[in-house]
Order: structure tokens, then C-alpha cells, then sequence
């Protein structure tokens, strides 16, 4: 990438209301109101049990997302070595007092709401990558000795992560802060090297099972069979993809219609609010209510984009481009999972589905987005 130094001064005070991307807010908006609805779906119509704590948090969330928005991207930029220690030592708070729920110890209960660290190290990993390779001369890019930090970086966080067990944002991590390192025109044979690497340890996945050095836990060795072959465990393991392929095929081409879903309203679909909300969202409103969805998220993605392409320094553009590709990894990885395409590996449906720290965390991500986006003209 190329970027080039503009003599126009960014915009102050109030002045930078004009320069919010109020397309990429509005689409925010509209999906959010989408699992807004939707939540109140699952709850039989209550408002209470999911929508209203989900549109409170949205509110704080989008106020938060405004004044990130307000404060100037170089502020941003320093604190990015600051915000990941910090999610980095909430990882390890998580690794000895976190609290427990689905066999996991992945959150830090705060009394009002149980925070998630590992959602917050996916912004912060974006952020301290996208400093380093700003920082960096571009000349040195590719050199294997400027490579190691980059590494580090992502490697502690990773397996602190994949030891809670939360294989899905292990995942998310790796995958954001690839489109980073690649976008800062990383040489593609080191990504040649990791997809070899990659497939040496899928291989040591499955031949290293029933041994003292087996890689993965026991139930993450059955959602990789039930993935595989739903059929071996319908009442067990492939309960949840088994209903959730019912959910998505019973809504037909126009859905059932809101409010009728008959797996969600009968119990049938597990995780209902959470990680498979788009099986209920599919039953109710069918195929086309499903593109329609894909396309806003796709839409929000394509925004970051072009808002990126169109930002004067690399902090800017790389820290854009990362949580707009973090973002499409997130809704892509759970829609594969509900379909059935990808393995069950506890990924939500971003800004849809039920949980605080999701949607806060996404919301002040979305704030950087516009403060880069607002203050690009240098």
C-alpha cells in the first residue's frame, strides 16, 4: 500500500459530526435491530428476558462508539500497546478466578455484566499490530527477524484462548490478525509456510488422539465427528446442527413468518439466542431473509473497506482494514456453523445474537473505525 500526505488539517470541535460515516451507523443500526427483534422472537414475545438488556447495552455501546469516534486516531494509536496488555492481563485474570459456564472459563463476572477478555483482545490484537507495521519501515516488512514480534504477539494471547477452551476466537484472533500482516505486504510465502504448517497440525490433530499428547479435548474431538457425520450422535453431540439444519430448511424460500418458528417456540433448537439465533432468523423469514441479512453484513464489511482504501496513513487503513475483516470472519464462521459447513466452535452472530461484551466490544471497535475514518484528512 501506498500513502500519501495531505496539507488539509482534519476537521475540530462539532465540525466533525460532517465527517461521521453515517452509512456504515445506520447499517450498524439496522442489524442490530434485526436481533433486537429476534431476541424478542426466542423469548415468545417477552420483552424482558433478552431484547430489552440487549437494546440497553446497544445504547451505551453506540454512545461509546460516538465519542471513540470524537477522539483523534493518533490518540488511539498510543494506547494500542497499553489496550492489549491490559485485555492480555484480563486473560490471565480469566485463566485463574474466571467464572465457568458450558465447560469453558472464559469470562470475569463484573456484577452488572460477565465480561469476555478474549472479545476485547481481538480489537487490541488489531490495534498493536496495525501500530507495529506503521511504525515499521516497509523495507523491512518481510524480514524474518521483524516477523518475530509480530509472532509473539499473537502466539500468547492465542493460547491463552485456546486453553479456556474457546477454539472459535482462538480462531477469530489468528485469522484478524492475519489480514493485518498480509495488508502490510507481508512476503505470501510465510502464508505459504503457515498453511503448511497448518495442515502438519490438523494431521497431529487426529493422529494424536486417545494419546497423553492428544492436541484438542474430548468434546472438541466429538464436534469435529458430528460435523463430519451429524448422524452418529442425533440425540447427543449433533443434537444442535441436527435442529438447526431443520430450522433453516423448514423456513423454505420466504420463512414461516415472525414469531413462527416452530423449533425455537417448541424448544427444539438449542442456544436459540445465542450462537444459532440465525437458525431462527432463517425459519422465520426463509432464504431471501437470510440474503437480505448476509448482504447488510456484507455491506458493513465493503464500508470499512473502502473506508480504509481511502485513509491518508498506514495506522489507519491497517486498523480498518483488520476489524472490518475480523468482522466478516465472525459472521462468516457462525453462519458456516449453523449451516452445517463449519465445525460447532461457539462463535455468535455478531450484533444478532444475545451477550454484552459482543456487542460493547463491537461498538467501540466500530468507533475506531469512524475515528480513522473522520480524522483521515491530515
Amino acid at each position: 500500500m501506498h500513502f500519501t500526505d495531505n496539507s488539509k488539517s482534519a476537521p475540530v470541535g462539532f465540525g466533525k459530526i460532517l465527517y461521521f460515516h453515517w452509512p456504515l451507523a445506520l447499517l450498524v443500526l439496522t442489524v442490530s435491530c434485526v436481533g433486537f427483534l429476534m431476541l424478542f422472537s426466542v423469548a415468545g414475545g417477552d420483552l424482558s428476558t433478552w431484547a430489552q438488556p440487549q437494546i440497553t447495552r446497544f445504547v451505551i455501546g453506540f454512545i461509546t462508539m460516538l465519542v471513540i469516534a470524537m477522539i483523534p486516531i493518533s490518540f488511539w494509536q498510543r494506547v494500542s500497546l497499553l489496550a492489549y496488555f491490559l485485555s492480555l492481563i484480563l486473560l490471565l485474570v480469566v485463566e485463574f478466578f474466571g467464572d465457568v459456564g458450558g465447560g469453558s472459563q472464559r469470562w470475569i463476572d463484573l456484577g452488572f455484566m460477565r465480561l469476555q477478555p478474549s472479545e476485547l483482545m481481538k480489537i487490541a490484537l488489531v490495534m498493536v499490530l496495525a501500530s507495529y507495521y506503521d511504525w515499521l519501515d516497509e523495507a523491512k516488512v518481510s524480514k524474518p527477524q521483524w516477523l518475530v514480534l509480530p509472532i509473539i504477539l499473537v502466539a500468547i494471547p492465542t493460547l491463552l484462548v485456546l486453553k479456556q477452551p474457546d477454539l472459535g476466537t482462538a480462531m477469530l484472533l489468528v485469522a484478524g490478525a492475519g489480514v493485518v500482516v498480509f495488508s502490510a505486504g507481508v512476503s505470501l510465502w510465510y502464508f505459504g509456510a503457515v498453511i503448511g504448517a497448518l495442515v502438519g497440525l490438523v494431521t497431529a490433530v487426529f493422529y494424536t488422539r486417545g494419546t497423553e499428547f492428544e492436541i484438542l479435548n474430548d468434546y472438541q474431538y466429538r464436534r469435529i465427528e458430528t460435523f463430519l457425520d451429524p448422524s452418529i450422535s442425533p440425540f447427543g453431540d449433533g443434537y444442535h446442527i441436527t435442529q438447526s439444519k431443520i430450522s433453516l430448511g423448514s423456513g423454505g424460500f420466504s420463512g414461516r413468518g415472525f414469531m413462527e418458528g416452530t423449533q425455537s417456540r417448541g424448544n427444539f433448537l438449542p442456544e436459540k439466542h445465542t450462537d444459532f439465533i440465525f437458525a431462527t432468523f432463517g425459519e422465520e423469514f426463509g432464504f431471501m431473509g437470510g440474503i437480505t441479512l448476509l448482504s447488510l453484513y456484507m455491506l458493513i464489511v465493503f464500508f470499512c473497506y473502502v473506508s480504509a482504501m481511502r485513509n491518508k496513513d498506514r495506522f489507519s487503513s491497517l486498523l480498518t482494514i483488520g476489524i472490518g475483516s475480523t468482522f466478516f470472519f465472525y459472521f462468516a464462521v457462525n453462519m458456516l456453523m449453523v449451516m452445517g459447513l463449519a465445525p460447532v466452535v461457539g462463535v455468535p452472530l455478531p450484533l444478532v445474537s444475545y451477550g454484552g461484551s459482543a456487542m460493547m466490544v463491537l461498538l467501540g471497535a466500530f468507533g475506531l473505525v469512524q475515528s480513522a475514518h473522520i480524522h483521515n484528512v491530515r
